[in-house]
């Protein structure tokens, strides 16, 4: 390496070290002084019963819906009537999700399904593609024991702003 070969080498790493340290300075900074993230907005619905999550977050084009049970909205009363019941009430509460965040079930692009049961399948998934009928999300279905507030189901959702 010649000589003005590694002066301008040296220049480039403390040109690259002066500007990430003016990028953190002037990044605008939370209450707690830590810096913000680039973009996350937290989206809430009334219907939210427990305080310790959010409904759901928007980052960039993405909305992560938090795990939804089948609870009468504003409440943590569980609906009766079993599977097809609780599994109505979550897709129920799912859309209020979305549309509080201007979208709707068509912007869903992927669920997680948690079932207490593995065989309730066939029921969840009756009610499930009266709601996804065209072109449904991609998604995993799982067997999980202890679901929230003694649920027999839960469903988590992404989905996707248009353009």
């Amino acid at each position: 390496m010649t000589k003005s070969t590694g002066a301008v080498h040296r220049l480039m790493r403390h040109s690259a070290w002066l500007i990430a340290l003016v990028s953190v300075a002037c990044a605008p900074a939370n209450d707690a002084g830590q810096q913000k993230p680039p973009h996350r907005e937290v989206v809430a619905a009334s219907q939210a019963p427990l305080p310790v999550f959010s409904p759901a977050i928007r980052s960039g084009n993405l909305l992560f819906l938090s795990g939804q049970v089948g609870n009468r909205p504003g409440t943590k009363e569980i609906v009766e009537g079993g599977i097809s019941a609780e599994t109505t009430q979550v897709l129920e509460n799912i859309r209020a999700i979305l549309d509080t965040a201007g979208l709707g079930l068509a912007d869903v692009v992927k669920c997680t399904v948690f079932l207490a049961d593995i065989g309730d399948y066939k029921e969840m998934n009756e009610i499930y593609q009266g709601y996804f009928s065209s072109e449904p999300p991609a998604r995993s279905t799982i067997a999980a024991a202890g679901l929230a507030l003694g649920a027999t189901i839960e469903i988590e959702c992404i989905a996707a702003y248009p353009g």
